[in-house]
């Protein structure tokens, strides 16, 4: 289910206030300064003219390790000073793993990093070129986390939490710093939201600078106990897999759920095949890469309902370390939606030339051939004939149909697949 959804729990607001407070997002820019870069924010006509009011996208796809996690990975270790000496121990999906093995290797010392069984095996590898000792092992990051947890303890290195921690959410906010300096109309910033660090810090600093600015959590249909949370349900623990891993949480953080419940406006949900056809809107139309968490924004931009506002819209793109292999098949699949990947179905004279007179008529056509394959069993075929299974690249379903006739003319009956 998409849609709007106005944030309404019950919140605590001097408990909220109180934790507001001890988040100091301007000490966390001076302390990250010079090791993150300041993101783009580029803005996207393609986007504004379907909304009808200006979208501004922040490329945080960008950023050192492919997400904004290394901007609260730096912040914590930082606050932590000689306690960082002893190593760091973290545990994520990916993204963040990949950002404290970053600001491990900065500060010169150890990191294991604990990641479920089933991470983006990209995302494995490049811990591990960053020096890391990678723990592979449990189902979620709930359960890595705890493994992490334990690990410390026994060990005495310093754990760095991917989101539940005061000095992660000030780093995080560094980013909504960058957004108010570089966004003069900002009216809305749309954030995922996986364990929140993101959208609470980014939440601190817009409140903290006295603009009214509304702050929208999205997260994927297939898991969002976050936003079941901020909607004032009951938040049932998730289990289910999605395209969206890298905002895939069993349940909402205890600091950044009171966070959210104080600073969020709405949340929304959007579902799989929305996230998927963000992603690939990006790569044509904006070049740039997104995984899915990171375009979740976008995809409640174009599906969310949300209303109209007075000013820029921004869209995270919180990270950008989408497994190559993903978005190939993503970007493959769009096109044979948009009818610009066919496959047809024929017969030829199963004799020498056969073929090269099927391929010279679909040549005339313009079309491109991306594969052919004989069938000469299980299919109903004449004496001397031949099955041929073609798989084109075309313009679209006008040029598809103008290929049909073309063969049609020629003697052809070909069906598409």
């Amino acid at each position: 289910m998409t849609g709007v959804r106005t944030v309404n729990p019950p919140v605590d607001r001097d408990a909220a206030r109180a934790l507001i407070d001890q988040i100091d997002v301007a000490a966390a820019r001076d302390a990250v300064a010079g090791k993150v870069r300041h993101t783009p924010a580029v803005a996207s006509p393609e986007l504004s003219e379907r909304l009808g009011s200006p979208v501004v996208l922040k490329a945080e796809c960008l950023q050192e390790t492919g997400s904004f996690k290394l901007r609260g990975a730096l912040n914590r270790v930082a606050a932590l000073g000689e306690d960082a000496d002893a190593g760091l121990i973290t545990a994520s999906a990916g993204n963040h793993a990949r950002a404290v093995a970053r600001a491990a290797r900065l500060r010169g010392v150890g990191c294991e990093v604990f990641m479920p069984r089933d991470a983006a095996v990209s995302k494995v590898l490049a811990v591990r070129g960053l020096g890391a000792d990678v723990q592979l092992g449990g189902e979620s990051v709930d359960e890595v986390v705890e493994l992490a947890r334990e690990r410390s303890a026994q060990t005495g290195a310093a754990f760095v939490h991917p989101f539940d921690d005061l000095d992660v959410i000030a780093g995080q906010g560094t980013l909504g710093l960058e957004l108010l300096a570089d966004v003069p109309d900002l009216a809305r910033v749309v954030v995922p939201v996986g364990g929140g660090g993101l959208a609470g810090g980014i939440g601190v600093a817009l409140a903290g600078s006295g603009r009214e600015v509304e702050l929208i959590c999205v997260q994927a249909a297939s898991c969002a106990p976050f936003v079941e949370a901020l909607a004032g349900r009951e938040a049932k623990p998730a289990s289910a897999t999605t395209i969206a891993d890298g905002i895939a949480v069993k349940r909402p953080g205890e600091l950044t759920l009171p966070l959210l419940r104080e600073l969020a406006a709405g949340a929304l949900t959007v579902t799989e095949d929305q996230i998927a056809g963000a992603m690939v809107l990006l790569a044509e139309t904006a070049k740039l890469v997104a995984e899915g968490a990171g375009a979740a924004s976008v995809a409640a931009l174009l599906h969310g309902g949300l209303p109209p506002v007075e000013g820029a819209t921004v869209a995270v793109l919180s990270g950008g370390n989408v497994d190559s292999g993903l978005l190939a098949a993503l970007l493959l699949r769009h096109e044979t939606e948009e009818g610009r990947r066919v496959r047809i179905f024929t017969r030829i004279p199963d004799r020498p030339g056969g073929l090269a007179e099927l391929l010279t008529l679909v040549a005339g056509t313009r079309a491109n051939v991306l594969s052919v394959e004989h069938h000469r069993e299980a299919v109903p075929l004449g004496v001397r004939e031949t099955a041929v299974e073609l798989t084109l690249e075309t313009r679209g379903p006008d040029h598809t149909r103008d290929m049909l006739d073309a063969l049609a003319a020629g003697g052809y009956q070909a069906d598409l697949g």
